[in-house]
């Protein structure tokens, strides 16, 4: 497929799909951030009896699973000051309920006293879910004892291949001539590279203004490479804007396809000014799987996608 054709098909779907999805942004209920999803954590208390209570972190109309080795007496088990902030705990064997009725203060601070059946009492303080939200909550008293010892084994292994697998991605991404491309076109640096501005929409509300720079091929080196640059202006007055995540699908399978990203700010500033630049290989896309049409998203910190962009792949002939 020409170029000139690639560009024309680019921005028919960008100015047809950028402004449903603005609009219906705009309409839509906010939501809580994939940050801050309800998440699973294990707990391993001290024997050190002066340690501080231990914080479960928790949002509104969310419920959080406390679970234990042993049964809890319900008898013995309260939460301080819970009437009009939170349902009534929910207490059956080994679980704990809490549901927050709504979000709490940052401030806010309750007293969850935990009495298990052997008579240890367990404390924890109830806050707000910054910067996460426990989701259920695996508490070892003794953290000396088997069931704790194999948990604790259990995330160091999870820890280590997790960290294995970022540093995997980090030296690939050093080699990778996508990511060294994106990287000079988040800064701005387009006549270093083997693309040229095609087209370009500028999409603005009360809070945040975005301009989608769509860029194509000079030649016929990075014929087979497609690149767009989004850049974000934050006009409101208090609040940051930040990037969540993004992403690359096909249109009908939706399978995520690799794509190289690089930003001046993840986290923008009221009144500031950054860059998303992602610049991908179509000759990674099979077109008899995966069809010709792909979709590009930004999400924002919120949950909510800011923006998106659709596109054909160019011809490889």
């Amino acid at each position: 497929m020409p170029t000139f054709l690639f560009g024309c098909l680019l921005k028919l779907g960008l100015c047809a799909l950028l402004m449903v999805s603005w609009t219906a942004q705009a309409q839509a209920p906010r939501c809580l951030p994939l940050s801050e999803a309800p998440r699973p954590r294990s707990i391993y208390l001290s024997m050190n009896p002066k340690d501080e209570a231990t914080e479960i972190r928790v949002a509104g109309g969310v419920a959080t699973t406390l679970r234990f080795p042993t049964a809890s007496d319900p008898a013995r088990t309260m939460l301080l000051g819970w009437e009009g902030r939170f349902e009534p705990l929910v207490i059956g064997g080994r679980t704990l309920v809490i549901v927050p009725l709504q979000n709490l203060a940052p401030d806010d601070r309750f007293l969850l006293r935990v009495t298990l059946l052997d008579g240890t009492e367990i404390p924890f303080t109830v806050a707000s879910a910054k910067p996460w939200v426990d989701g259920q909550v695996d508490v070892y008293p003794n953290p000396e004892a088997p069931d704790a010892v194999r948990s604790a084994l259990e995330e160091k292994r999870k820890e280590i291949k997790s960290l294995r697998a970022e540093n995997l991605r980090q030296r690939e991404e050093e080699t990778s001539v996508e990511h060294a491309l994106a990287a000079l076109l988040a800064r701005d640096e387009v006549r270093m590279t083997p693309f040229k501005e095609d087209h370009k929409w500028l999409l603005s509300d009360e809070a945040v203004e975005v301009e989608i720079a769509v860029l194509v091929p000079r030649g016929k080196v990075a014929r087979q490479k497609a690149a767009v640059v989004f850049t974000v202006t934050n006009k409101d007055p208090v609040n940051p804007w930040k990037l969540q995540t993004a992403r690359l699908t096909t249109w009908t399978s939706r399978e995520p396809r690799p794509f190289a990203l690089r930003t001046t700010h993840p986290t923008i500033a009221p009144g500031a000014t950054g860059r998303i630049a992602v610049v991908t290989d179509l000759a990674s896309f099979d077109a008899n799987r995966d069809g010709d049409r792909r979709v590009l998203e930004i999400f924002r910190d919120d949950g909510l996608r800011q923006a998106y962009v659709e596109f054909l792949a160019a011809d490889r002939r």
